[in-house]
């Protein structure tokens, strides 16, 4: 078992550190102070061909696996661009998965390309504020006349609406008491972002100001028929495709930002000088460092692990899971561990961490919460009564 990175691995994640080294800590935090989607970063990636990545190469993408994502997405955020430059590109990765495999040949012709070259940006609508991750309750209705489809309901915690062109949008074809099955009856569509049907309200939150957050409101959107993926009802099962790999992305994302804040910290212990002596030659700095080190190394092996199963076809939900909650965790105490090592310096602006510690509350908190995939480990893999 080989745990270095091929010769190609390597030269992706360099590839993709070329790319940001020219995106400096100045400009997140310059995008952390005033907000606005990071355009030209994503602009810098989709020229060098990065938003296609797992995507068909005849199609225009690079047509390589998780596991190359993640190398690429880690790159990203260690980079210093933590969750601001992760969540600028994320659903380009991810999100488009249910159409790579369920489209239609016109539909991926059509669909695909332009987001490969980032002319196209989309968000990803399943959310919803009186359900939650519940999602066989959602509300959001299509109702079909001929060949369109209108839709009618709202989304919340909308990543990039402010910004995007297109939408990948689950709604409630059938209602659920009708159904045989809560996961029947939900139906996929990646169409037009209308904005004279749609009204987005930007969500005020504590980190990711590049990266907007939203509450969006349907009203009457009509959609075309050729626009819906995969069969109606079938949504769901198309849907859940992109939920381990979002895992294990999130995973990958939270270890590279934990890196960044490790680094961080690390050369300031080096330097800093109290006493006599710099800082990083006392154990109370340098062991909770160490430690650090060790959980994101761990967690970075659980997110590689989760990364070639799922590559392998093999089934990966405990793994994916695993790895957004070990790497989350591990990237939360190390960008703490960075804030405190920088004493009342941490919690200024110009030093990055305090940016990076509030970011990492991100992966802790989405796409699943910490506890339902201790409820997932606990069900699945323990072989435990379900409690909710």
């Amino acid at each position: 078992m080989d745990f270095r990175l091929t010769d190609a691995q390597q030269q992706i994640r360099e590839g993709v550190e070329r790319v940001c080294s020219r995106f400096p800590d100045s400009y997140w935090l310059e995008r952390d102070r005033e907000g606005g989607f990071p355009t030209d970063f994503h602009a810098a990636l989709a020229a060098d061909g990065w938003l296609g990545i797992c995507l068909p190469v005849e199609h225009g993408g690079s047509g390589l696996g998780l596991t190359e994502a993640a190398i690429m997405m880690q790159a990203i955020a260690r980079s210093g661009a933590g969750f601001s430059g992760a969540s600028a590109v994320h659903m380009n990765i991810f999100g488009l998965t249910p159409v790579a495999r369920y489209g239609t040949p016109e539909q991926k012709a059509r669909m695909l390309p332009p987001v490969i070259a980032g002319r196209d940006r989309a968000c990803f609508a399943v959310t919803e504020p009186s359900v939650g991750l519940d999602t066989t309750r959602i509300a959001t209705r299509a109702q079909r006349s001929g060949d369109h489809y209108r839709i009618d309901g709202q989304k919340v915690w909308i990543s990039t609406a402010q910004v995007a062109n297109r939408i990948l949008l689950l709604a409630r074809t059938t209602p659920r008491e009708q159904c045989r099955r809560p996961t029947d009856g939900l139906t996929l569509f990646y169409t037009a972002f209308d904005r004279s049907r749609i009204e987005v309200r930007e969500i005020d939150k504590m980190g990711r100001k590049a990266v907007d957050s939203n509450q969006v409101f349907i009203d009457g959107l009509q959609v075309p028929v050729e626009d819906r993926i995969g069969d109606e009802g079938e949504g769901f099962r198309a849907i859940i495709d992109g939920f381990n790999p979002e895992r294990i992305l999130m995973g990958a994302e939270a270890v590279g930002l934990g890196r960044a804040a490790l680094a961080k910290a690390s050369d300031y212990a080096r330097e800093r000088v109290v006493f006599d002596r710099p800082i990083g030659q006392n154990q109370g700095v340098q062991h909770p460092l160490a430690r650090c080190w060790m959980e994101l190394e761990a967690a970075d092996l659980l997110v590689f692990k989760a990364a070639s199963l799922y590559d392998a076809g093999a089934s990966c939900g405990a793994e994916a899971n695993a790895a957004k909650f070990m790497g989350a965790e591990a990237g939360w105490r190390a960008c703490e561990a960075a804030v405190l090592a920088h004493g009342g310096m941490g919690y200024a602006r110009e030093y990055h961490v305090e940016r990076y510690l509030r970011e990492a509350m991100i992966p802790r908190i989405a796409p699943v919460s910490r506890e339902l995939v201790f409820c997932y480990i606990a069900e699945r893999v323990l072989g435990l009564p379900r409690s909710y």
